[in-house]
């Protein structure tokens, strides 16, 4: 079985040992039931995964075939050896998502689709794919352009979603961890305590920490928000806060209805 047959074994193994961890560890007391969210989060993780694998995995994997045959794109046009075209991918493409994110916030039509995200009254593992379909489309189309210009080869791909689904599963988790780790692994990566701020309602803390796999386009850009008590933390959006509001059917809807904070 090759590494790509793999992938989404590898998606539902760290999705289950995050939810696992949660139940033992867990950072805080949940404040609405864990399973009303499950009923919105896991079927949305589910048929998003469903639709983008029908629309895009063969699109994807063609257009890189295809790229490397005839030599398109940056890295494909360079004489490199092959680990550092793998690095380079996963970097290429880790940056282009953060710019994807950041204008997820920025434009008002984006955030429309990505505050079914930001929706989530709290933040566990299954927040980890609670995506509004029309993101996850529209996502599929900017890998689609970021992997033709630079020619982005297949293992570095395949690495790349892999480490992105892990990454983002860990990142949402609720899971205690020992603050020197934390500290330790946001020089380079996303540990939980930040993407954390990154669900405020408030604002201007939501309006940080766009990374994804690695922190430093955070840092460099000047994005990077650590200081912040995270026990005062209140996850979700000011303007949905009622549970019965956030339901399946309704977050589907969410982008249609009126634009708010």
């Amino acid at each position: 079985m090759n590494l790509y047959a793999l992938k989404p074994y590898i998606y539902w193994v760290g999705f289950s040992i995050f939810l696992l961890c949660e139940q033992g560890f867990s950072y805080r007391e949940p404040t609405v039931a864990r399973i009303r969210r499950w009923l919105a989060n896991v079927p949305l993780s589910i048929m998003n995964g469903a639709i983008y694998h029908l629309l895009y995995t063969s699109a994807i994997v063609a257009l890189i075939l295809a790229a490397q045959e005839k030599n398109l794109g940056l890295l494909n046009a360079w004489t490199l050896p092959q680990w550092l075209k793998i690095v380079a991918g996963i970097l290429i493409l880790d940056f282009f998502i953060y710019l994807w994110h950041l204008l997820t916030h920025a434009l008002p039509f984006l955030w429309r689709f990505h505050r079914v995200h930001h929706s989530d009254m709290n933040m566990d593992v299954t927040t980890a794919n609670r995506f509004h379909l029309g993101e996850f489309l529209f996502t599929g189309l900017i890998r689609l352009a970021v992997i033709y210009t630079f020619g982005i080869g297949l293992t570095a791909y395949i690495f790349f979603e892999i480490l992105v689904n892990l990454s983002v599963q860990f990142h949402h988790s609720s899971i205690r961890l020992p603050a020197w780790f934390e500290r330790v692994w946001v020089l380079l990566f996303v540990p939980p305590f930040l993407h954390r701020i990154h669900h405020s309602v408030r604002i201007k803390e939501r309006n940080s920490n766009y990374g994804v796999i690695f922190s430093i386009w955070d840092r460099m850009l000047g994005t990077l928000t650590t200081e912040v008590a995270q026990e005062q933390i209140v996850i979700g959006i000011g303007s949905h806060r009622e549970i019965e509001q956030l339901g399946f059917w309704r977050l589907l809807a969410l982008p249609f209805t009126r634009n708010t904070p």
